[in-house]
């Protein structure tokens, strides 16, 4: 249980408990986020730079990791947090469209396979980070979180024509 003595493991669950509590809180309407900023509301803007970070990032950190192993320390926490951060970017964009009302709920068909991924992503990742159960199942997280990120990709592609209107 050496990840209790980590401050990083502290501030990393800080970040994933407030972004359940903020997610309630947009649910709920307790925090109002249903204002525009240009055409868009400030959820959507949240997400998408959400998800532009994990996108770009994911790919950039699994290259570098490998070509430049002496960058990994700083490389994976700017991978832990900016990872928790979009989450909690995202997670905004997700609480707002289940708190609508019922004449305008939306069709949360790909944005619930993509909000289940991107859980199971943080989830996952956040277990194989501090190392949580790898003592348990050895490398076995390590693929679940290298097969849920590809899912990531897929869904979230669907997702975007979808919002498009493409399919």
């Amino acid at each position: 249980m050496d990840y209790l003595r980590n401050r990083h493991f502290w501030f990393g669950l800080f970040i994933f408990v407030i972004t359940i509590f903020l997610s309630i809180a947009i649910y709920l309407h307790w925090v109002n986020v249903g204002f525009r900023v240009g055409p868009y509301y400030i959820t959507h803007w949240f997400s998408w730079v959400g998800v532009l970070f994990i996108a770009l990032f994911t790919p950039i950190y699994y290259v570098v990791k490998r070509r430049r192993p002496q960058l990994l320390p700083n490389l994976i926490l700017f991978h832990t947090y900016g990872n928790l951060l979009s989450y909690l970017s995202i997670s905004t964009h997700f609480a707002s469209q289940l708190g609508r009302p019922a004449a305008f709920y939306p069709d949360l068909g790909t944005g619930i396979a993509l909000y289940l991924v991107m859980l199971i992503l943080v989830l996952t990742g956040f277990l194989h980070r501090f190392q949580i159960v790898s003592r348990l199942v050895p490398h076995q997280n390590r693929f679940l979180h290298i097969s849920i990120t590809t899912a990531f990709y897929v869904v979230i592609i669907v997702h975007i024509l979808e919002g498009l209107r493409i399919i």
